[in-house]
């Protein structure tokens, strides 16, 4: 018997990969930010907005790698094998988009706005949506 997430390509196995990858990059950023802060480092502290944006990178980055991993954990219960894939890449996509943008929103910003790359935010945010609302409406279905 096929056990989830075992190479076959239903969803757990990208769900599990990218929760693991996103905490592997956003924890140690948040360490790296610490480091910034503490050793007063101008290009961090110099930006309001720049300190802003990496740190809600590293939150949400954080955020969601642990709510792919919990996704992964539930969807073998909750979901039809058919169902997971798409679901899964929704909320992929979403969770990479958003903490990325903020990252990317932060590097080259000016005074007071961030770069264009904060326009990876909204379009992150409306993948996990996508995901979301697919879940609902596919969940429970598992035979």
């Amino acid at each position: 018997m096929d056990e989830p997430g075992d190479g076959k390509d239903d969803g757990i196995g990208l769900a599990l990969r990218a929760g693991f990858c996103l905490l592997a990059v956003f924890l140690p950023l948040g360490l790296c930010l610490e480091v910034l802060h503490g050793f007063k480092v101008p290009v961090y502290l110099g930006s309001p907005m720049r300190r802003e944006l990496w740190t809600l990178a590293h939150m949400h980055g954080n955020f969601l790698g642990l709510l792919l991993l919990a996704w992964a954990a539930v969807a073998p219960r909750w979901l039809a094998p058919a169902d997971r894939l798409p679901v899964a890449r929704w909320l992929r996509r979403g969770a990479v988009l958003l903490p990325v943008g903020f990252f990317l929103g932060g590097v080259g910003n000016s005074e007071g706005d961030p770069s264009l790359a904060i326009l990876l935010v909204p379009v992150g945010a409306l993948c996990l949506l996508v995901g979301l609302v697919l879940v609902l409406l596919r969940g429970g279905t598992r035979p």
